[in-house]
């Protein structure tokens, strides 16, 4: 779980308590990553705690309720340099919502179902293109920007495959969208066993 790994990336730095975790992890990552959650935060702590990758000490406070500061143990340091050696994973393989659409469209037939469902996508994912560009040049740290970077390279792809997507169901006048609705046998179910299976 990357959030898990990245608080133990804050701990290795020195001990800290949840509030300056949360605010020194979303300092880190930046705004694309969005806020944290104090009480998933939290969660996350009393997890690593358990398996006992962090230790907690509650420090008293003369005014407000005691404080409770997390520190990595060798453990933890241990689990954060196994993760930063693996690489990482595409999480939830080639699932994507977007794709259950454009089947869901393309198996319809209708010609103006596919143009709306890509349409749509691609006007927002122009504006998720212009709203990354403005963050970019609003921030001054290198590596919320290697991030932004990192987010619009993604959006990218994701416009390629709606080009793609077009070409593909759209180029030859409504032929394979005709032929894909008239076939009921296959399903994004299957489409998604195959993807699985090729990767």
């Amino acid at each position: 779980m990357a959030i898990q790994h990245a608080v133990l990336a804050l701990l290795a730095r020195g001990p800290s308590y949840g509030y300056e975790l949360k605010s020194a992890f979303e300092a880190a990552v930046g705004p694309q990553w969005g806020p944290l959650n104090i009480g998933h935060l939290y969660q996350i702590l009393d997890r690593l705690s358990r398996d006992e990758l962090v230790v907690a000490e509650r420090q008293p406070q003369p005014v407000k309720p005691d404080r409770v500061v997390y520190e990595i143990t060798p453990a933890g340091r241990a689990e954060l340099d196994r993760w930063l050696a693996e690489p990482s994973p595409r999480s939830g393989g080639f699932r994507d919502d977007f794709f259950l659409k454009v089947t869901a469209a393309a198996r319809s037939g209708a010609e103006a179902t596919v143009r709306t469902v890509l349409g749509n996508q691609r006007g927002h994912l122009m504006r998720e293109l212009r709203n990354l560009d403005g963050l970019r040049r609003r921030t001054d740290d290198p590596l919320v920007r290697l991030l932004l970077s990192a987010a619009t390279r993604h959006v990218e792809a994701d416009l390629a495959f709606v080009d793609d997507a077009e070409a593909a169901l759209l180029a030859d006048g409504g032929a394979l969208l005709a032929t894909l609705a008239a076939d009921r046998t296959g399903t994004a179910a299957d489409a998604a066993g195959e993807a699985r299976a090729a990767g």
